[in-house]
């Protein structure tokens, strides 16, 4: 899904951001984009701590309300005492912003599958009836302003919108990875990668399959680790920003260690990205063909009908090191809640024909920077990020994945310099992916060339 775009201007978003107490902002949902309906609004709005609704009419009114706790579709009322409306803009330049606090902290918000964001006991209800429209009620208790004053008494909206709130001063005292944050550290990870030698003899190098939507850094991933051991960013994968897939062949690559020459023990297989419609994107049939090694580097895909048996350069007999032994999920880490459900439906359907043949999955989150924007000069911060810990854990349960097979990530994209936190965080998810791969080859028995490997060894 292309990227949704924030109708406030930069000054309306200071504005806003001023009134929420130096908060960063990250755009939900969007009416004009994901439709006017309340269900819509929590499937997508709940479970994301603090939010902000943001409406907007032709009167030039942007108003809205506040609250610091999670929608659940719960059928109840929540209790927040810091729960507050608000006007931003009125039609006339010299209404300032309008701040209005709670009353009845107890009926601060109601939270309902079929209400849309629904303030103070019902003063406030935008999504009105699914619609475009804005109700305000004065019979509440909890009504401190009147209609003209929040929203000119224009009902109809031109767009709604809800923000999830993110305070970065918002940090674990403890971070709930450990991780050593050195240089020493990203040197120590570089080796253990490079040094790494498959269990049996016969697979002289991982195959690791790289699957997830259109434009979520596949292909990013693959170019970031292999600029930490060329020295410099740099770029081999076709990157892009476009609605389709940039990647339209099947493409292994491998990194050279620039230190001795020699290939890393990882192959990197990118495909094409998965797109919400029919007949678009990698054909989910594919992936059978994909992870049993019949299909060739550079294969042209075809995103309405799989690869046959009969077709031309179809690898009939491969070999267990031309099989894939582990699969990446990869998933903009920012838009997870947003995530399509037919998208989410081909990302569970993949991992289960992965479970069935045996091969251990693991989930890259690309983009923390994006998930808690603070991020952005520190990611060393990642694992102390409660915003970040909350993303994960809504992966896992988006896709049914553990946690412990969840890592985030940041892609190297507009800098021009290496940075050894951004490094670590990359090599950690590589890391991973050889643990993973390895555990796949415990299914099969050691091969003669290992025992006697394993007998000089001792």
């Amino acid at each position: 899904m292309a990227d949704i775009k924030s109708r406030l201007t930069k000054e309306e978003k200071k504005g806003l951001i001023d009134l929420l107490g130096s908060k960063h902002l990250c755009l939900l949902y969007k009416g004009s984009v994901h439709g006017y309906n309340a269900n819509i609004f929590h499937n997508i709005c709940n479970r994301q701590g603090p939010t902000v609704a943001v409406a907007y009419n032709s009167s030039g009114y942007i108003f809205g309300g506040f609250t610091v706790l999670s929608y659940a579709s719960s059928g109840t009322y929540l209790v927040d005492e810091k729960a507050f409306l608000f006007r931003l803009k009125g039609k006339e330049e010299k209404l300032c912003p309008l701040k209005i606090p709670v009353k009845n902290a107890s009926q601060a918000v109601y939270d309902h599958s079929s209400s849309g964001p629904n303030f103070f006991g019902g003063s406030l209800i935008l999504l009105s009836q699914n619609s475009a429209a804005v109700t305000t009620n004065v019979d509440t208790g909890n009504y401190l302003f009147l209609g003209e004053h929040l929203h000119g008494n224009n009902y109809a909206l031109l767009e709604c919108e809800v923000y999830r709130v993110e305070d970065v001063d918002e940090r674990m005292e403890k971070p709930w990875r450990t991780v050593i944050w050195t240089s020493g550290e990203r040197r120590e990870l570089m080796n253990q990668i490079a040094a790494y030698k498959p269990r049996l003899n016969s697979v002289p190098q991982f195959r690791v399959l790289f699957l997830g939507p259109v434009g979520v850094g596949k292909s990013s991933f693959f170019n970031s680790v292999k600029s930490i051991f060329r020295g410099y960013v740099t770029s081999q994968a076709i990157v892009g920003s476009d609605s389709t897939s940039v990647t339209i062949q099947y493409r292994t690559y491998q990194i050279k260690n620039e230190d001795n020459g020699k290939p890393l023990p990882i192959i990197f297989c990118d495909t094409m990205g998965l797109e919400e419609k029919l007949g678009a994107g990698l054909d989910i049939d594919e992936v059978p063909n994909l992870l049993q090694g019949h299909v060739p580097d550079r294969y042209q895909f075809n995103p309405s009908a799989s690869m046959q048996p009969t077709a031309s350069g179809y690898v009939k007999c491969p070999s267990l090191k031309d099989q894939i032994h582990c699969v990446v999920f990869v998933i903009d880490g920012s838009k997870i809640e947003i995530l399509p459900d037919n998208l989410g439906g081909k990302l569970r359907e993949i991992r289960r024909k992965s479970n069935k043949f045996g091969v251990p999955q693991l989930v890259i989150l690309t983009k923390v920077d994006e998930i808690c924007p603070s991020l952005e000069e520190n990611v060393s911060d990642v694992y102390r990020s409660k915003t970040v810990e909350k993303q994960m854990q809504f992966a896992a349960e988006r896709l049914g994945i553990p946690l412990c097979q969840i890592v985030p990530v940041k892609n190297y994209s507009s800098e021009l310099d290496l940075k050894d936190d951004v490094d670590i965080l990359l090599l950690m998810a590589v890391r991973q992916m050889l643990r993973l791969a390895e555990s796949y080859l415990d299914n099969f028995p050691l091969d003669k060339n290992s025992l006697v490997d394993s007998y000089s060894d001792s």
